[in-house]
C-alpha cells in the first residue's frame, strides 16, 4: 500500500468514525467541534460515563437559541432508544442569546404536554410546576451560559447553570422522560434538533 492509498483509508475511517455526530465539522481524540464549540466526546453523570450521543441547534429562521448535546450510555438513533436506555442521561445546552428565563419555563411546559398524554400529564403535573419555578427562579439566561439537565435514577432530575447545582432534584425517571421526549420525541422543540441529538443527518 503506497502513501497515497494510506491517507484516503485513513480518511474514509476518520469519516466513518465522525458519521454519528450530525452536523459535526471535525474532532479531536476528546472533543468535536460543533458550530464553532468543542463538545466533551464523553462526560460523567452520576458516577456513569456517558458518551455523546449527537448534537443539535436550536433556531427558528435565521435565530439560533441554543446548541444543544444529548449524552446517553450508548448509541441511539431513535427516540424509542434514548427513553428505554436504563441510566444516567444529560442534555447539555449552550445558549446564544440573551433569554428570561420564564421563556424557557414556558416552552418546557408545551415541550410536555405536546408529547405526553393526558394521565402523564395530570401524574407530572406538580413536578411541571416545581421545575417551572426552579427555571424561573434564574431570572434570566445569558449568551454563553450552560445548563445542564441530567438524570441520576436515584435522585431524578437535576439541573445545573454554569457548573453550579441550582434547586433540589425533580424526582422520577418518567418526569426526566417527558422533558426528554420534548426534545426527541414526536413533537420536537425542533425537528432538526431532534436528528441531530439522535445522530442523524439534520436534512
Amino acid at each position: 500500500m503506497d502513501n497515497v492509498q494510506r491517507r484516503r483509508l485513513l480518511a474514509g475511517f476518520a469519516a466513518t468514525a465522525l458519521a454519528p455526530l450530525a452536523g459535526v465539522a471535525r474532532a479531536t481524540p476528546k472533543r468535536v467541534i460543533f458550530e464553532g464549540q468543542a463538545f466533551d466526546l464523553r462526560v460523567t453523570v452520576a458516577g456513569a460515563e456517558l458518551r455523546l450521543n449527537g448534537t443539535g441547534v436550536r433556531q427558528v429562521a435565521w435565530f439560533k437559541g441554543y446548541l444543544c448535546a444529548l449524552y446517553l450510555g450508548s448509541p441511539a438513533d431513535s427516540a424509542a432508544q434514548a427513553l428505554a436506555m436504563a441510566g444516567p442521561k444529560r442534555i447539555h445546552l449552550r445558549m446564544l442569546q440573551e433569554v428570561p428565563a420564564a421563556e424557557f419555563s414556558k416552552a418546557m411546559r408545551k415541550g410536555i404536554v405536546r408529547n405526553s398524554t393526558p394521565p402523564v400529564q395530570q401524574a407530572l403535573a406538580a413536578r411541571v410546576e416545581r421545575f417551572s419555578a426552579q427555571i424561573d427562579s434564574i431570572g434570566k439566561v445569558r449568551a454563553k451560559d450552560v445548563v445542564d439537565l441530567d438524570l441520576d435514577p436515584a435522585r431524578g432530575l437535576l439541573m445545573s447553570l454554569n457548573g453550579a447545582l441550582r434547586g433540589d432534584p425533580v424526582p422520577g425517571e418518567d418526569f426526566y422522560a417527558a422533558l426528554l421526549r420534548s426534545f426527541v420525541g414526536e413533537v420536537p422543540y425542533d425537528t432538526r434538533m431532534r436528528a441531530g441529538l439522535l445522530g442523524r443527518p439534520a436534512g
